[in-house]
């Protein structure tokens, strides 16, 4: 049975693997050209993007922390809202990567409808408020 606490853990080990993703275009093991839709132009914007995403992806894995209680929570009002923000944009990213132009691109539909519906089951848990 699914609890909370392994929601959470599949979660952090899905973030760790997305920031690893990010690390390795920004280290150039895997090429910009096949990610945000095929719209990175050159290094710069590749740059700005892929730490823009780390930094949200480590956002969501302290917010995940404190839900979890693996880390003790120094202000734990709004939480449950921000990941409600972060269920909707993984919801609208799931709808952006199925009409990406890369067939790459497309096949993370998948993650990010998993990423959805991890979230949106911890936060209709009633035991986890």
């Amino acid at each position: 049975m699914m609890t909370n606490k392994l929601a959470i853990k599949i979660l952090l080990g899905l973030v760790s693997a997305v920031i690893l993703f990010h690390l390795c275009i920004i280290v150039k093991i895997i090429p910009y050209e096949i990610t945000w839709g095929g719209r990175l132009q050159n290094d710069t914007e590749m740059y700005v993007s892929e730490a823009v995403s780390i930094l949200i992806n480590l956002f969501l894995g302290f917010l995940l922390l404190i839900k979890g209680a693996f880390i003790r929570p120094y202000l734990k009002r709004g939480i449950n809202a921000i990941l409600w923000v972060f269920f909707a944009l993984f919801l609208l990213n799931t709808i952006g990567n199925l009409f990406a132009k890369t067939t790459f691109e497309q096949s993370f539909a998948v993650l990010t409808l998993i990423f959805a519906a991890l979230i949106g089951f911890i936060l209709r848990n009633k035991r986890a408020r």
